[in-house]
């Protein structure tokens, strides 16, 4: 009996990718070589995590013989590989009395961070599956080899201008969908992190108080700016980088966090759109990129330079508003700040 097959996604700061001719009999050893092969590490560094919250799976030699099901990996699992650093031999093992950590140095609640932003897309594997339907293909820089295929242009997906459009770009790049579903969810979640840390996010901060921040950010109506990047950043495990193309900068979300992996919206001053590239290797379009893939983000480079040349960000002293709550019509983010100050509403929407 050869058992079913399925696959399971590898994801590492090489990239991301597929393996597919597994079933349940295949062993432990057997797992481990192939993911040798698709990441380039060596066997003796890798370095598995499995599950939500993450943890690490037991690559013992006492254990290779033991199929997949038993040490507990199912079809369409997930799996964060890292590579050990290689310590001395004669370098003593000090006992586990600090904080958690990996083996390739990251911690424990790093690891956390970034399953979150996985278990999420596994969720609609999964739902996708229960509906009869194939598991979807992760968005990816590649499938074909170690250090992925970065030879195709970097191109803007144009979304919604909806209010939510941070939100929809950030959703595209995570997961491949241009909706706003996740949208209120991500909203939840940035009020639920300020709401627990009232001392870093401020009155000054914020612009509001801390309740009435909370309150406001969980309205569809609210745009995302610069504190909602940082905060889903850090939530998803991600790089998140923010090519404003009205001042030709790059502003990198999270890059002291040392994350392995990035992705890039577009912000031409008002509007965000999500960055992606068609790759040779890839069945759709890729998003998400190693940190150290540094030809991706030179293109983001050259294309902010390209739109400011050519004019293509919007004046956020010149545009047009509307305030929703008593439909006066505003033009420029200073009189939409006076207003707001003079009234107390916060509502407004782009025209």
């Amino acid at each position: 009996m050869t058992g079913s097959n399925f696959s399971v996604k590898l994801k590492s700061k090489r990239g991301q990718f597929i393996v597919n001719d597994l079933n349940e009999n295949t062993t432990l050893g057997e797992l481990k070589t192939k993911i040798a092969q698709a990441t380039a590490i060596q066997l003796p560094q890798l370095h598995v995590l499995v599950g939500y919250p993450p943890k690490p799976l037991d690559l013992s030699q006492q254990r290779e013989q033991q199929d997949l099901k038993t040490v507990g990996i199912n079809s369409g699992e997930t799996l964060i590989v890292e590579e050990k650093a290689v310590t001395a031999i004669n370098t003593p093992t000090p006992t586990a009395t600090a904080a958690p950590t990996s083996a390739a140095g990251s911690t424990l609640e790093d690891d956390e961070a970034l399953a979150r932003r996985l278990q999420a897309e596994e969720d609609a594997s999964l739902g996708a599956a229960a509906a009869g339907g194939a598991l979807p293909q992760p968005v990816a820089p590649t499938e074909g080899g170690p250090n992925g295929d970065f030879n195709g242009i970097l191109l803007k997906k144009v979304v919604p201008a909806d209010n939510s459009c941070l939100f929809t770009s950030i959703r595209f790049v995570l997961n491949g969908k241009v909706d706003n579903e996740g949208s209120e969810m991500m909203r939840h979640i940035i009020a639920t992190e300020v709401a627990a840390d009232a001392q870093q996010y401020n009155d000054a901060v914020l612009g509001k108080s801390n309740a009435d921040y909370c309150s406001w950010i969980q309205k569809a109506d609210s745009w995302g700016g610069a504190i909602e990047v940082s905060i889903l950043s850090n939530y998803y495990g991600i790089e998140i980088d923010v090519v404003d193309i009205q001042n030709a900068i790059i502003n990198r979300f999270g890059e002291d966090k040392n994350f392995g992996l990035r992705v890039f919206l577009l912000f031409d001053g008002i509007h965000y759109d999500p960055l992606y590239m068609e790759t040779a290797q890839s069945t759709g379009p890729a998003t998400i990129f190693p940190v150290e893939e540094l030809g991706v983000y030179q293109q983001a480079e050259q294309l902010a330079n390209e739109a400011k040349s050519s004019r293509q960000f919007t004046n956020v002293d010149k545009f047009t508003l509307r305030c929703m709550q008593c439909d006066v019509m505003l033009v420029g983010q200073v009189q939409a700040q006076k207003h707001a100050e003079e009234t107390g509403h916060d509502r407004f929407g782009e025209i």
